[in-house]
């Protein structure tokens, strides 16, 4: 069943460009992420390609040399898909088609299909699909003029109006139509919102793949879908939760990732709105991955984007359970770098001096749980005070898994 799988596969290379804004070790970190994005989709990336700029062609991105390199070795190894890792104008779009002769993606576009695999209600789809469609419009080339056929062409054309043109009309067409779908169901979230009473409401936040989803599981008792690939989740999950005595609500939303494309920022307002609304954000944080500085970077720029970076937050650095190091001789003089730093010496860093109360954790093997769900159980008690002063049902904290051992 798996080998049938990977025959499914499409045959990728990845190319980037080494800027000014963006020096090798960055270059070479981003097409990491951007072969785990390839996988994601469904592609086994086959080589990378590389090449310093002082700033991207305009005409391809790339040189006109690296352009034949790449020609070449897609012929010469029958490669179906050439993926940059920066978002491409129309016309580079084109250019590289025409040049290259195999389908071009560029990372937005890649994220989109993604997006697009992994959408599972009706009100997701919506959202990827006015995405797609966003991005789509300043593309169009004559390749897309099948689009006609969904609206019928005889007597739909205006005079003189090209095929290209109507394509660009269905499309508008169809985006105003997606737009007010998304308003219709925005508004019956609002509602939802607004029903779920006085509970305090808490959302997980960070990063793709750094374990929100798992993280979910374990303290709601619930199955959201959890996988190790690059977002697993795309629909927003609510559950309620009870730390103690004292009961909240938990939204696990999707992750973001650097270079967001702003379609996507845009048509996910609603899911977005999830934790715009929130009372308390739970920023989760892969500690095991050796760029999770970036993460957190990534994930406030985001935050500060929709305005939801002054709430009140904890840090959880999950899978510490797989962290390593490289412990360094005491005879090795040649300085320290990131790889060299142990867990406990990451603690006394700027993590120490953290406004946001901070645990480490692992949610597979729920190490140092207890010191989390305190955490929280505190951080929403707050909350809960200083909106109902008078609510006579909080007690004193207790960790309602050991009452569940002792009662086994």
């Amino acid at each position: 069943m798996l080998e049938k799988k990977e025959h499914n596969y499409e045959k990728a290379v990845l190319v980037g460009v080494i800027t000014q804004n963006q020096d090798e070790e960055k270059l070479i970190e981003y097409m990491d992420e951007l072969e785990f994005l390839a996988f994601t989709a469904g592609a086994t990336v086959q080589k990378r390609f590389t090449q310093k700029l002082t700033q991207p062609d305009s005409k391809t991105f790339i040189g006109s040399g690296k352009a034949l390199e790449i020609k070449e070795y897609v012929k010469e190894n029958e490669i179906g898909t050439v993926i940059f890792d920066d978002e491409l104008s129309p016309s580079q779009l084109k250019n590289l088609e025409r040049e290259m002769e195999v389908k071009i993606l560029d990372r937005t576009n890649l994220i989109l299909d993604i997006f697009a695999q992994r959408a599972q209600t009706s009100y997701a789809r919506t959202q990827v699909e006015l995405a797609q469609y966003q991005y789509l419009l300043p593309r169009l080339t004559r390749m897309w003029t099948h689009l006609e056929r969904q609206k019928g062409g005889i007597g739909m054309r205006g005079p003189g109006e090209t095929e290209i043109e109507t394509d660009r009309r269905i499309i508008r067409d169809r985006i105003t139509l997606l737009k007010d779908k998304l308003k219709t169901i925005d508004r019956q979230m609002a509602t939802q919102r607004n029903n779920r009473g006085k509970v305090v409401r808490a959302a997980l936040v960070g990063y793709t793949n750094v374990g929100k989803s798992t993280l979910m599981n374990s303290l709601s008792k619930s199955e959201v879908f959890a996988e190790n690939k690059l977002f697993a989740t795309l629909d927003t999950t609510v559950r309620k939760v009870v730390i103690g005595n004292l009961p909240f609500l938990l939204t696990d939303t999707v992750g973001f990732i650097r270079k967001l494309p702003t379609q996507l920022v845009e048509s996910f307002k609603s899911t977005l709105d999830e934790v715009r609304e929130a009372d308390l954000l739970i920023h989760v944080v892969d500690i095991s991955h050796e760029s999770f500085e970036d993460h957190i970077e990534s994930v406030n720029h985001v935050l500060m984007e929709i305005n939801a970076h002054q709430k009140p937050m904890i840090m959880v650095f999950n899978k510490i359970d797989d962290f390593s190091y490289e412990k360094k001789d005491e005879d090795d003089l040649t300085p320290s770098t990131r790889k060299n730093v142990s867990l406990e010496e990451w603690k006394k860093t700027w993590m120490a001096k953290s406004k946001y109360p901070t645990v480490f954790i692992s949610a597979l093997t729920k190490e140092n749980f207890p010191e989390m769900k305190k955490l929280i159980y505190d951080e929403v008690m707050k909350i809960h005070i200083s909106r109902f002063p008078y609510n006579d049902f909080l007690f004193e904290y207790f960790d309602n898994d050991e009452e569940d051992e002792n009662n086994n």
